[in-house]
């Protein structure tokens, strides 16, 4: 319970989590380990009033953009984030590219409407 109210206290110094209409943490089992498309066991997801999806990585609270709304909040300094590609996973089956954010981009957009 500690833990959690750490984090939420944590969260509330985020910019983007402020303006978050909710935040839920989706793990490697849920989604499935062959559609796992990041190199940590769980993230968090989060999504904007204006639509911006964001990952966040639950032990550092870095964000990680996951749209071009997204992008664009990072780019003109309303939000500060990595790329996502310093915690996506490369493909096994198309070397040279990038996992699939798909799945993960799929269940941030629930949480927009």
């Amino acid at each position: 319970m500690k833990k959690i109210i750490g984090l939420v206290l944590a969260m509330g110094c985020c910019t983007s989590a402020l303006a978050a209409s909710e935040v839920i943490t989706i793990s490697r089992f849920e989604i499935g380990k062959d559609k796992w498309p990041f190199n940590r066991e769980e993230v968090m997801l989060t999504c904007t009033k204006e639509h911006a999806l964001f990952a966040i990585n639950p032990s550092t609270l870095m964000q990680y953009p996951l749209n071009d709304k997204a992008a664009q909040k990072v780019a003109s300094g309303q939000a500060q984030a990595q790329p996502i590609a310093v915690i996506q996973n490369d493909d096994p089956q198309h070397p040279g590219q990038k996992a699939s954010l798909q799945p993960i981009i799929d269940r941030a957009e629930k949480l927009c409407n």
